[in-house]
């Protein structure tokens, strides 16, 4: 499993898709191409009243990612410091065995360079000692980047503190 995870507080989410938007300037993605993806989820009705719940989905950066073992050209890696599984533009050869491996759609076509491409938690920036670009542009503040064990904590006070107030 990666080092880090994206936590996202689903209640914060208004689908502005900001996250997308910026994901795409800042990896210069044309059109086609989502490193992350907000699903709307719904409408269904919630105390007589309907609501939609708008799902941050990136990559999940696999344990034991089938991208990975399914690419020829060794292309698809993992990184042993932290986790992160990213594409080596330079040996990729285009033969997209990477993206139908994956069982969540997470490495995808990019028609421009005829090439996968994926979500990699902006690696460039965390090598700076900066967070992702959808985590920091999200109008919202509801996308949140750290360590894993870190924010599955967070995530469970989040959830506790919301039972106990029903």
């Amino acid at each position: 499993m990666s080092k880090y995870y994206i936590y996202q507080d689903v209640k914060r989410c208004i689908g502005c898709f900001s996250c997308e938007s910026h994901c795409k300037t800042k990896n210069s993605l044309p059109i086609g191409p989502r490193f992350c993806q907000i699903i709307p989820v719904g409408p269904k009705l919630v105390n007589n009243l309907p609501r939609v719940a708008n799902i941050f989905m990136p990559c999940f950066q696999c344990e034991n990612p089938w991208c990975v073992s399914a690419c020829p050209t060794g292309a698809m890696q993992k990184r042993p410091k932290d986790g992160i599984v990213f594409v080596d533009q330079a040996l990729c050869v285009g033969c997209k065995s990477c993206i139908t491996a994956c069982p969540w759609g997470t490495p995808q076509w990019n028609p421009e360079t005829g090439k996968a491409v994926k979500c990699d938690y902006c690696m460039d920036r965390l090598d700076q000692g900066l967070k992702p670009a959808c985590v920091t542009k999200c109008i919202t503040q509801c996308l949140h980047f750290g360590e894993a064990s870190e924010k599955s904590k967070t995530a469970r006070e989040r959830f506790a503190r919301a039972i106990s107030e029903l």
